[in-house]
């Protein structure tokens, strides 16, 4: 392969694993501004990434560096790993589910690995090959673009696994189970709690019988899925109706409920936000 020929590949994948930085970037500023700035310690971790990822993308495209290519693909599987604990068993207290939006900055992320991986290997290959000792024998240079597909299709497969896991697990846990709900005093005001002894909302924007939050809204407020059970101090109107996937989602005088994925027990960081196209109430108890 001619020196200008290889220049050009390194140059074209430098570009579009930059391009896959930025869209990883994006894809998390339109969820921080759609909601997860709400979220503590989440919401700054999300405009943390996206600022990290638009100024690796510029170093990325603007110098050959393999180390700079090496530290784009790291951020990239360090935010897909991200992704994926907070599935698997929460972060800093938050559980994400699975959404359109996750699945594509996933997919995003595995590919700006798979791309980077691919230019900052052979770069730094040889680099090492440059400053070998007299008489150390050379190194393949085999081994740095397969090494390359190696991690990226180990990558790939670890996201598909986590999303064929996390797919139905909500629906079947829900889809039979019973929730307790009590009332509680939070900041002064008596108000409906439920899983955890979080506080429960309503959305401005449902209707009796539907819910307008799927998606990256459901992650953010997740909805309290079962039939409700009438614990202390609760009075007022509990039923149910159902979700998109079939599984009932609870209700208090018509009222779908949520928790808020900010909260800890005994607070209500939700109350009158104005997020996900919306606002949102913590439910008061009536009577």
């Amino acid at each position: 392969m001619s020196v200008w020929r290889h220049r050009s590949l390194g140059l074209a994948g430098r570009l579009v694993g930059a391009g896959l930085l930025v869209a990883t970037g994006a894809i998390h500023l339109d969820l921080y501004l759609t909601g997860y700035r709400a979220i503590p310690t989440i919401g700054p971790l999300f405009l943390a990434q996206v600022v990290v990822a638009f100024v690796l993308a510029a170093g990325v495209a603007a110098t050959s560096s393999g180390v700079v290519s090496a530290l784009g693909a790291a951020f990239a599987v360090a935010t897909l790993g991200g992704y994926l604990l907070s599935m698997w068993v929460g972060l800093f207290g938050f559980e994400e589910v699975r959404t359109t939006a996750g699945i594509a900055a996933g997919c995003v992320e595995v590919a700006a690995f798979g791309v980077l991986a691919a230019v900052a290997l052979p770069a730094l290959t040889a680099r090492a090959r440059r400053r070998r000792a007299p008489g150390e024998p050379a190194r393949s240079t085999v081994a740095a673009p397969t090494a390359a597909v190696v991690l990226f299709v180990a990558a790939a497969a670890v996201l598909a696994g986590a999303l064929s896991s996390a797919s139905g697990a909500a629906s079947a846990a829900g889809a039979s189970a019973t929730v307790q709900l009590a009332a509680r005093r939070v900041g002064g005001a008596l108000v409906l709690t439920g899983p955890r002894g979080l506080t429960l909302y309503w959305f401005a924007i449902d209707s009796p019988t539907r819910s307008r939050c799927y998606g990256t809204c459901a992650s953010i407020w997740p909805p309290v899925l079962g039939r409700p059970v009438a614990g202390p101090g609760v009075v007022g109107r509990l039923g149910t109706i159902t979700r998109a996937n079939g599984v009932p989602q609870a209700t208090y005088d018509g009222h779908p409920l949520y928790t808020f994925a900010g909260d800890v027990p005994g607070t209500a960081r939700g109350n009158d936000l104005d997020a996900n196209g919306g606002l949102w109430y913590e439910m008061r108890v009536s009577g």
